[in-house]
């Protein structure tokens, strides 16, 4: 879809450019050192964590494909964005286990529970996913953002200029940086998210105009076929699992102030995430009815959302379409980054190759490291289509990496050598039976994962409690740091513990919950967690309701 654009759109989409760049480099400021740089001192604020937590988990990509999907099977394909909506209240539980484990990458997590091999093999991991994410996602945006004008400007052009533009403010500021950006560009999303929808609105009569357009059929909230109960369910488990070996999370969640910074900010970040999913629906739903009225076709489903933005917005909410397009993946692409240079510093570079530097030396490499992890990015993104089938891969291994990293946190006598079968009997299993159903490897399908992850853990389990355990002076402070709760001292910018009861982990005491003594006894002992979980599954009723009232407004 060709959309010419104003010199009003140009002048809205530098200012952007120009003012993010001016917000990343005034708080870089503060970054002297790399507790600075890497975490931000661990003191953000409940606000900067809900921007990185839903800024970092979304990408221009995904209302496109949702609006597309809509248009092509109705409402109900809401739930191929929806399909973590279940999880969610799962992240208020996992948010303070981020900060307690102490550590500026996962990678250290793995080192300190596992041992230097399983640190190395999750580092490899760990940067092909940012190398080959950030890839595809640079890709996306670059192809959006010149079809939105009218192809004046070439997909590998706006990569290149992203790629400038976060970078300058990223490569100074890091993670301070990162995270105020992230949270100025949060509000681009939301903006992304919603700005078609008053005027798409207006122009198919509202809510009562696509009820009298459209076969109810396509109004239904149950599942299409290819997304039913049993895929929504590995998907789930896919999400829930992976989640805590994905290699940003650290930084992003586990980098507020207080733990309750960090359930909140995981939390709710992603529920704002699956409120904005009700209104890339809405798009595919008002693209169906515009193109109703005329006798209208796309020739591709993912048109939909470049469609309604051609027919639907003037000059200058063009340009902001766009800037809200960039915003989408930069706030992705620069804590990617920042998050790249500390697996490098910290794993391999500080271990192996310059172990007694200075801070300010390693700040520097760490600098550097992260611009040469996005530039392998740009190299995937600019010169492989490829690089989409790798994103694929790295979401599949994450969750296969995290079943080890559930056994470290729940499983004391989880041990290197079952973490290591688990990562290689599951992904083995998977490919293997993906190939064989489908004859490529990278194939997601609900059943072979299920088949795979359960492998996964029966591996873990069984191989531990044959070899040895870990050694008591690895384990020990390891737990200790996991069941201690504690926070920053604004006055002081230390760690003070807080000595306050029901702060235990449920996560971290899953073998460990003494329900025979008493659900008195286990709700004072888990209190946060409980009344947070129950809460937070109260929000995805809402939300679903919310979901499906919406259609029946005027």
């Amino acid at each position: 879809m060709e959309i010419q654009l104003h010199p009003l759109d140009w002048v809205v989409i530098a200012v952007y450019s120009v003012g993010i760049v001016a917000v990343g480099l005034y708080v870089a400021r503060r970054v002297k050192q790399t507790s600075d740089y890497f975490l931000g001192r661990r003191g953000f604020n409940v606000w900067l964590i809900i921007g990185q937590a839903f800024g970092v988990g979304t990408h221009a990509e995904m209302p496109v494909s949702l609006a597309g999907a809509v248009y092509q099977s109705g409402y109900s394909a809401i739930w191929y964005q929806w399909k973590n909506l279940f999880i969610t209240p799962f992240y208020w539980i996992l948010g303070p286990m981020f900060r307690r484990v102490g550590r500026t990458t996962i990678g250290e997590v793995y080192e300190d529970r596992y041992g230097n091999f399983m640190g190395g093999v999750y580092t490899i991991f760990a940067l092909a996913f940012f190398t080959f994410s950030m890839g595809a996602m640079l890709k996306g945006a670059g192809k959006l953002v010149s079809a939105a004008s009218g192809g004046t400007v070439s997909p590998n052009t706006v990569v290149l200029v992203m790629t400038v533009t976060f970078l300058l403010y990223s490569f100074v500021g890091g993670l301070v940086a990162a995270a105020y950006t992230d949270f100025v560009q949060s509000f681009f999303i939301i903006a992304l998210s919603f700005l078609l929808i008053p005027l798409g609105l207006s122009r198919v009569g509202g809510f009562s105009g696509i009820r009298e357009t459209l076969d109810p059929a396509m109004l239904s909230m149950v599942t299409p076929g290819d997304v039913g109960v049993f895929t929504i369910l590995m998907l789930t488990i896919n999400g829930l699992v992976g989640i805590v070996a994905q290699p940003h999370m650290l930084a992003a969640i586990g980098t507020g102030k207080d733990e309750r910074s960090c359930r909140i900010g995981m939390a709710y970040g992603n529920f704002v995430k699956r409120f904005c999913t009700v209104g890339w629906a809405l798009v595919g739903l008002i693209v169906v009815v515009m193109l109703a009225d005329t006798g209208g076709v796309l020739a591709d489903r993912e048109d939909a959302f470049g469609f309604a933005t051609k027919e639907l917005l003037f000059p200058g909410a063009v340009g902001l379409m766009i800037a809200c397009v960039l915003a989408a993946n930069m706030s992705t692409c620069s804590a990617f980054t920042v998050d790249g240079g500390a697996l490098f510093t910290q794993n391999f570079y500080r271990r192996y190759l310059a172990p007694d530097k200075s801070d300010r030396h390693y700040l520097m490499v760490g600098r550097f490291s992260g611009v040469t992890v996005t530039t392998l990015g740009v190299v995937f993104g600019l010169l492989f289509e490829i690089v989409l089938e790798a994103f694929l891969f790295t979401e599949t291994m994450a969750a296969f990496m995290g079943i080890s990293m559930f056994g470290a946190i729940s499983w004391r006598r989880a041990n290197r050598y079952g973490a290591f079968a688990s990562l290689v009997t599951s992904s083995l299993l998977f490919f293997y039976l993906t190939y064989e159903e489908y004859g490529v490897l990278l194939r997601w399908e609900a059943a072979n994962f299920g088949y795979s992850l359960l492998l996964g853990f029966v591996s873990l389990a069984v191989v531990s409690w044959l070899t040895p355990p870990e050694s008591k002076e690895r384990l020990d402070p390891f737990y200790k740091r996991l069941n201690t709760h504690k926070q920053l001292d604004e006055e002081t910018g230390e760690e003070v513990v807080v000595d306050e009861p029901g702060h235990d982990l449920l996560v971290a005491h899953l073998f460990d919950l003494e329900l025979s003594k008493g659900l008195g006894r286990f709700y004072r002992r888990f209190r946060v967690d409980i009344n947070g979980l129950v809460f937070a599954f109260g929000v995805v009723v809402i939300i679903i309701a919310l979901g499906r009232g919406i259609l029946l407004l005027p």
